[in-house]
């Protein structure tokens, strides 16, 4: 796995298809652990179905690599993912670190970024407490 690798893997532009069943087969691992701030799952299958279920939830989605980085058996990926979802705009700046296996493969896949800020700070009146509560902890 190397840096032109994961950019293709880690972009997705609004109306393109998401990687097939056969691309994440060829680029994770059967006993993949992936966790995000909201989700933790265990193997390729678990894995493939959370990905799955979030494009079904969302109007469309896109995903834009930033920087790549790629030493021994550890990358990192920066990201921004867009998700429309009932006419609002989530947009959703992160960090993925990998690790892989000795086949080259996806053995851990784990998703850092803020998940309550730009989910609900666009929400009508929860938007506002949102922004209040983070200026609380920030101030």
């Amino acid at each position: 796995m190397d840096t032109a690798n994961l950019r293709d893997l880690f972009t997705k532009t609004y109306g393109a298809p998401a990687p097939t069943e056969a691309q994440w087969r060829a680029a994770y691992a059967e006993d993949v652990h992936f966790q995000d701030p909201t989700q933790e799952k265990r193997g390729l299958s678990a894995y493939i179905e959370a990905q799955e279920g979030l494009l079904q939830r969302c109007d469309g989605v896109y995903l834009r690599p930033g920087a790549i980085a790629v030493e021994g058996r550890t990358g990192f990926v920066e990201w921004e993912m867009g998700m429309k979802i009932k006419g609002l705009l989530f947009i959703y700046p992160g960090t993925t670190r990998l690790q892989f296996n000795d086949d080259g493969k996806i053995s851990d896949h784990r998703d850092y970024f803020d998940f309550v800020g730009p989910t609900f700070a666009p929400v009508p009146v929860v938007g506002g407490f949102v922004r209040w509560l983070y200026g609380r902890f920030v101030s």
